[in-house]
C-alpha cells in the first residue's frame, strides 16, 4: 500500500520531521530527498516525493542555469569565428576573444562535470548507508536493541550527511 508523504510526515516525530524537512530545504536533488525519507520509513514512491519536494521546495536547478550558459558560450564562439570569417572582426582580436570564450567554456563544462560527479557520490553513499542501516535493523527487529539500534542508525545516517553535504 502507498503511503502519502504529507501523511507519512505527520506520522513522524517532530525531531525527526524538523530535521528531514530541514535536509530538504538544503539539499539539491529530490532523489537525496527520497533516499533520507526511505531511512525514515517513507514507502511511497521516487515520483511522488520528487513531485511533493518541487511543490514544497522551490529551487533553481542550476544545472539547467549553467547548461544554458555553456549553449550561449558556444554559440558566442561560432558567432565570433564567422564575423573573422566576414572581415567584420579583426584576426588577432578574435583569436584572443576566442581563446578566452573557450577557457570559459571549459571552465563551466569542468564545473558542471564536478557538480553532476558529487551528488552521484552523494547519492550513492546515502543509497549504500540506507541500505545497510534497513537491513540490519530489520535483522534486529523487535529485539531488545531494537531502539538503540534505531538511535544509533539515526547518528550514524546524520553523520554520514554532515560528512558528504
Amino acid at each position: 500500500m502507498q503511503q502519502g508523504l504529507t501523511d507519512w510526515l505527520e506520522s513522524l516525530t517532530s525531531k525527526d520531521r524538523e530535521c528531514f524537512l530541514a535536509f530538504c530545504k538544503n539539499t539539491s536533488t529530490s532523489t537525496l530527498i527520497y533516499i533520507y525519507a526511505r531511512f525514515l520509513g517513507y514507502t511511497g514512491n521516487i515520483v511522488d516525493c520528487d513531485k511533493w519536494s518541487q511543490k514544497k521546495f522551490k529551487k533553481r536547478n542550476f544545472r539547467v542555469v549553467l547548461e544554458t550558459e555553456i549553449d550561449a558560450m558556444q554559440e558566442d564562439i561560432a558567432n565570433l569565428r564567422e564575423g573573422i570569417k566576414m572581415g567584420l572582426v579583426k584576426q588577432d582580436m578574435g583569436a584572443a576573444r576566442i581563446a578566452m570564450l573557450q577557457k570559459e567554456l571549459r571552465g563551466a563544462i569542468k564545473q558542471l562535470d564536478d557538480a553532476k560527479l558529487l551528488m552521484d557520490k552523494q547519492g550513492l553513499i546515502l543509497a549504500g548507508a540506507d541500505r545497510a542501516l534497513r537491513e540490519m535493523l530489520s535483522i534486529f527487529r523487535d529485539d531488545p536493541i531494537e531502539g538503540p539500534l534505531q538511535e544509533a542508525s539515526m547518528a550514524v545516517w546524520t553523520k554520514i550527511l554532515q560528512e558528504e553535504s
